[in-house]
């Protein structure tokens, strides 16, 4: 049950995180390669869209991809938590470096206008030394602080449940789009006024490797014969402006129809932004940024510094660099968070799977959320900040790790799965030669040689990410490895356990037949076995002879998160068992039959609604929720209501506190609820217009129709004077009146349409 998107909004989510690494890549890596590094961060783009096409096919055969689901396929339960071992460390350093790089722009703004207000003579004696000079802010100590800060805020936004949207993904990039239209005709133009050169072409001969980037092979005879290991090392130490591919699969599952089709035209768009982006203002930094300040001041902050370098009056050269550093500031500190949905996701997704024990997927007590997942993926980042301490070469020497191997896996399951699995597939990567009854898969083979050369590469020479990466991709190997164990002796005796009490009917639509639901039932949501007050209320007030309860849990499948899973992989968590244990438990002790629905979704309010229509429901009641109003719940159910395709019915919402007083709402169209002096209105104007001979057929619903159409006309005409009135009508209207969204009815009240007494008309949304 998702809300489908249009291709621009999943190329915006994409490149929130894939457009981070322009910030980053090119100073981290010509710091390894020299001054030829903007040649190879091009080279990476270019191949960019290689690796994408085999993300197009893997998601061409499977709806909801990833690398987990792939691998597995193809290449088992091992070598799938190897992958996702090296997943994990791709994401767990994205938010670290990303918070780093954008507290270095942050800082380096900071210090360039401590200096710029030292010149003009506006500093106060207490911000300068002793030899006059400005205060400067440790560049990497402040980056710590400020990575450690937007983490921590992240963290706590996830424990309590953001609500994602693609909307802001896609405003995020039309303000970087302006940014970015901006740096490069700014940039071209500053170019062609000073004449400057392009920088040194990619061979052998223009590379001047770092001691850190020689890794292992520091001191070694092989360093003055590199020949093409030496472009492979070059070409390694350039791939994490690659990084963020992985969230085009996690993407894939919300794009609208035709899915492939949109889901190549993202990637096309996603592509070609990234190449100009991240590629053309690497090589114009290098253009246009003298040598030692480029490798000196601006390492960390190559646009920021581009920015500073180009032509024209300083004014508007630091203005521009602000503009630089608030958009830096919202791809950046949105890409934390991209990283703590993506690890929270995968690792939702291997615990659902049975890779992890149960304890994982336990909700929060008050937000419902996958907090303890949550909280292990802040641990891991937040020890990543304090131990790297904000230098961000060293997190980029690590990072590249997770990124190399993943793809390498991926590309790896998908040339298996082309002689392993012979189905239809909507796409593939090109070329594919085909000799007699054999097609061999030249474009796959070719990408993965490629990505496997590179990874063998970097395993030599990026000793900082070889020993991390190793280390960490072990440590959750066995991790999930134990935890698979002690997860399948639980389950195995659970199962034994269960089969007295539930029989788990897999479906792939819900629908009354299946279900074996009358139309006109109630659907009860139960998401806490200890506070089932919603559902005994429920009962309380319906008889199940005349009317079916239904009890619905929703699985949350968050953005980002679990991939698809068979019905046969499917585990019935401990977390399910008890509630609907709780909600038969309930059931019999009022005497009466419930049935049990779980529905795996993106929203709740998506599940509540989609499944009150399609299974015919009169009524949906909830539980009043810990983080929003009764009020608050009813929006969103019309707000999901509203996104429904036709036909769709309309229900009553009722939200059922723990003292037992009730709110109602009517969701969907309805009659409105009158005011007596609404109806006395209707009636004068009938009596007065029936003294016409001609009106004596006149009824009083004809006054209503009139009315209605006569606004409606002058309406279209007279927009802003009718809204004006309505204004002030609403605004003059006196307290007793019926208002929109009001608090609905209090008490003990009787469903609608069930047996009892007949409620008091309830407001409506």
């Amino acid at each position: 049950m998702l809300t489908f998107i249009s291709f621009w909004r999943a190329a915006a989510i994409v490149l929130c995180d894939l457009g981070s690494s322009a910030f980053y890549a090119g100073g981290i890596s010509e710091q390894a390669v020299g001054a030829a590094a903007p040649w190879f961060i091009l080279g990476i783009m270019l191949f960019s869209f290689a690796v994408r096409a085999v993300y197009v096919e893997s998601c061409s055969m499977f709806t909801r991809g990833g690398v987990y689901r792939v691998v597995k396929e193809a290449l088992g339960g091992t070598f799938a938590k190897l992958s996702v071992s090296a997943l994990m460390f791709d994401y767990i350093l994205t938010g670290p470096i990303s918070g780093v790089s954008a507290g270095q722009y942050i800082t380096g703004l900071m210090n360039e206008l401590l200096v710029v207000a030292n010149t003009s003579h506006w500093l106060p004696p207490a911000l300068l030394d002793a030899h006059h000079n400005p205060f400067q802010f440790n560049m990497n100590y402040t980056s710590a602080v400020f990575a450690a800060a937007v983490t921590i805020y992240y963290w706590w936004q996830n424990i309590m449940g953001i609500e994602e949207s693609s909307g802001k993904a896609l405003r995020v990039m039309q303000i970087t789009t302006i940014m970015v239209v901006i740096l490069f005709l700014w940039g071209v133009f500053s170019v062609f006024v000073r004449g400057s050169h392009l920088p040194p072409a990619p061979v052998v001969s223009n590379l001047h490797f770092s001691d850190d980037a020689l890794g292992f092979l520091k001191g070694t005879r092989l360093v003055p014969i590199f020949g093409l290991f030496g472009i492979l090392m070059a070409f390694g130490h350039s791939l994490l402006a690659m990084s963020g591919e992985e969230s085009l699969a996690q993407v894939n599952r919300e794009i609208e129809h035709p899915k492939l089709k949109n889901l190549k035209r993202a990637a096309i768009v996603i592509a070609i932004y990234s190449l100009i982006f991240t590629g053309g203002a690497t090589i114009l930094a290098s253009m246009l940024i003298p040598t030692w300040e480029r490798t000196h001041i601006y390492q960390d902050n190559l646009i920021a510094g581009l920015a500073m370098y180009m032509v024209g009056p300083m004014f508007w050269r630091i203005a521009f660099r602000i503009f630089v550093v608030l958009v830096g500031f919202l791809i950046l500190s949105g890409a934390i968070n991209t990283s703590m949905i993506g690890s929270t996701g995968v690792l939702m997704r291997v615990a659902e799977d049975g890779v992890l024990t149960d304890w994982f997927r336990k909700p929060h007590k008050k937000f419902g959320t996958s907090h303890r997942i949550v909280n292990l993926v802040f641990a891991l980042q937040m020890i990543t900040i304090i131990a790297t301490r904000g230098n961000i070469i060293t997190l980029g020497e690590a990072y590249a790790f997770g990124v190399i191997w993943s793809f390498t896996f991926n590309s790896l399951a998908m040339l298996v799965l082309r002689w392993k699995y012979h189905g239809e597939r909507g796409w593939k990567v090109p070329p594919n030669i085909r000799i007699g009854k054999t097609e061999i898969p030249v474009g796959l083979i070719s990408v993965f040689l490629v990505l496997l050369s590179v990874a063998i590469v970097n395993l030599f020479t990026k000793s900082v990410a070889t020993v991390s990466g190793i280390l960490f991709a072990a440590a959750f190997f066995i991790i999930f490895t134990v935890s698979e164990r002690a997860n399948l002796r639980k389950h195995a005796l659970a199962a034994r356990q269960m089969k007295d009490q539930f029989q788990l009917e897999h479906q792939d639509t819900i629908n009354r037949e299946s279900a074996a639901i009358r139309p006109g039932g109630v659907m009860v949501t139960m998401h806490d076995a200890d506070n089932p007050f919603a559902l005994k209320w429920t009962l309380a007030h319906t008889s199940t002879e005349d009317q079916d309860v239904v009890v619905l849990n929703v699985r949350m499948m968050g953005v980002g998160g679990p991939e698809y899973l068979s019905a046969v992989d499917q585990s019935f968590s401990e977390h399910e068992q008890m509630i609907f244990t709780k909600a038969i438990s309930v059931a019999e002790s009022f005497g009466k039959k419930v049935s049990l629905l779980l529905v795996p979704a993106g929203d709740v309010f998506a599940a509540l609604v989609q499944g009150a229509n399609s299974l015919e429901m009169d009524s949906v009641v909830s539980g009043v929720s810990s983080t929003m109003t009764a009020e608050d719940q009813a929006f969103h159910m019309g707000q999901a209501w509203e996104a429904l395709p036709q036909p769709k019915r309309q229900f009553n919402f009722y939200v059922i506190s723990p003292n037992g007083q009730t709110k109602v709402f009517f969701i969907g169209p309805h009659a409105p609820a009158l005011s007596p002096d609404d109806v006395q209105l209707v009636h004068r104007l009938w009596v007065n217009m029936r003294r016409d001979p001609s009106m004596q057929d006149l009824h009083h619903s004809d006054i209503i129709t009139y009315a209605l159409t006569h606004l409606a006309g002058q309406y279209a005409r007279e927009k802003q004077d009718i809204l004006r009135d309505l204004r002030n009508y609403r605004a003059a209207e006196t307290p007793a009146s019926v208002r929109l969204g009001g608090q609905g009815i209090s008490g003990n009240t009787t469903l609608p349409g069930l047996p009892g007494r007949s409620p008091k008309p309830p407001h409506y949304l």
